[in-house]
């Protein structure tokens, strides 16, 4: 049950995004939606990177409450919060050479590059509320207070999307129209959770201020792995985006539609993933906590086994309802896929480069839905290192294919990203294999 109400609230995020090429790429010129597509790139690699704060907010603070140890808890928010809150502070801070750097690197035409500018120096303002907002998500999550986690999302989007057509068609305010309605929703939906969250704030903050260096240490530890992890698969997003940029910007255009229908199915296959973050976490926070009493070796042994045996059940129940939800997309890009992308683009061009490649999305909806999975499960278990390595091979084997496809153009970028989400999987799966067998 925790899952479908992250589901319904999830898709909401990316279905913001789908507004936003909606409503631009049915103006007159491709590079509006060119220069969205590019600016909102950047904007996202930015925050997707502090997902991490979320990942190991959840994990760190599931754990402690299945050890029922509630203060442990708020202490691990109380630190999440901090880093937050500095690391908000040092991207202001380096704002303008992160935007040379990396539009520098991205290219695309004068025209794309002017509006990708515009979109990030307004939406670079979300900074602090994004990552703050990270933060509680991940309490929220790790506490399975599902309800807020939902209204939040639906209302943080919901404002967007109407700011987005109010700025865009009625005030005729073009890409920073779109800018100024994400910044707007952004500080809403953070204003909300705090709100939710008032009084708990008020009666843990006096006992839970004093800061402790082990517990920095190993959040550090967590954030560092999933920071590594997420960093790689930005680039290798990234680059689906940068190369789009150098084939011209009609194939820019299109790479972002497609991008944006696989960000929406992400979204979705999310919410198995955080119920897993969720369910896992709390079943090995009282595996833990069991291992710290004393047993008799045959009793922690026979008990250890249940408490794995609970956890596989969660991993094993997720993950059908995820290939369920997963190729149930696929079927949907199969048979309507054509209306949801004339949906989004009116542009003659574009919509016959995207119709091209939508069979490479219909593949990547049967084969993606278990890295995202897994993904939850390794949180849940904190166990980001193997996330890192596993996702560093995968994304080795991306730029492999690359590299052996480039002369196949779009199709061969396309490939090596559907490879790339296949070997996600099953890297993580063959670890989750080899340390039950370990168990």
């Amino acid at each position: 049950m925790l899952a479908f109400p992250m589901i319904f609230s999830n898709i909401t995020t990316p279905l913001l995004g789908l507004v936003d090429t909606a409503v631009i790429g049915h103006l007159e010129h491709v590079y509006y939606l060119g220069g969205i597509a590019v600016g909102s790139m950047v904007i996202t690699l930015i925050f997707w990177l502090a997902g991490s704060l979320r990942m190991s907010t959840t994990g760190v603070i599931a754990q402690a409450l299945g050890e029922l140890n509630t203060d442990k808890a708020w202490d691990y928010f109380w630190h999440s919060l901090a880093l937050a809150v500095g690391a908000s502070l040092l991207i202001m801070l380096l704002q303008w050479p992160i935007q040379q750097i990396a539009f520098s690197l991205i290219g695309g035409s004068e025209q794309v590059q002017t509006y990708g500018r515009q979109y990030f120096e307004i939406r670079i303002f979300s900074t602090p509320a994004a990552l703050i907002n990270l933060v509680f998500l991940g309490y929220f999550i790790a506490s399975q207070r599902i309800k807020w986690v939902v209204a939040q999302l639906v209302i943080i989007n919901s404002i967007n999307i109407i700011l987005d057509l109010w700025f865009v068609i009625g005030l005729n305010w073009g890409v920073k129209g779109v800018a100024i309605a994400s910044v707007i929703a952004d500080y809403c939906g953070l204003i909300l959770l705090v709100t939710v969250l008032r009084n708990e704030l008020k009666q843990h903050i006096q006992n839970h201020l004093s800061w402790r260096w082990q517990l920095f240490k190993r959040l550090f530890s967590l954030n560092k792995d999933v920071f590594i992890r997420s960093s790689i698969l930005q680039i290798c997003l990234a680059y689906m985006t940068v190369r789009g940029a150098g084939l011209g910007d009609i194939f820019l255009a299109a790479n972002a539609i497609l991008l944006n229908l696989f960000i929406f199915i992400s979204y979705a296959l999310d919410g198995f993933a955080y119920a897993a973050e969720s369910l896992v976490g709390q079943a090995y926070g009282q595996l833990t906590k069991k291992q710290a009493q004393p047993h008799q070796p045959q009793q922690q042994e026979t008990s250890n086994k249940s408490q794995w045996s609970t956890i596989n059940q969660i991993v094993i129940l997720a993950g059908c309802w995820s290939a369920f939800i997963g190729f149930s997309f696929a079927l949907g890009l199969l048979f309507w896929g054509n209306i949801w992308v004339e949906l989004l683009t009116n542009l003659p061009d574009v919509l016959t480069v995207v119709n091209q490649y939508l069979p490479w999305m219909i593949g990547i909806c049967t084969i993606a839905w278990l890295s995202f999975l897994l993904d939850g499960v390794y949180i849940g278990l904190t166990r980001s290192k193997q996330m890192r390595n596993t996702m560093a091979l995968s994304g080795g084997l991306f730029f492999v294919f690359v590299g052996l496809s480039y002369q196949w153009g779009n199709h061969g970028l396309w490939f090596a990203f559907s490879a790339f989400m296949l070997f996600r999987g099953i890297t993580l799966a063959w670890d989750y294999w080899r340390m039950n067998i370990n168990k």
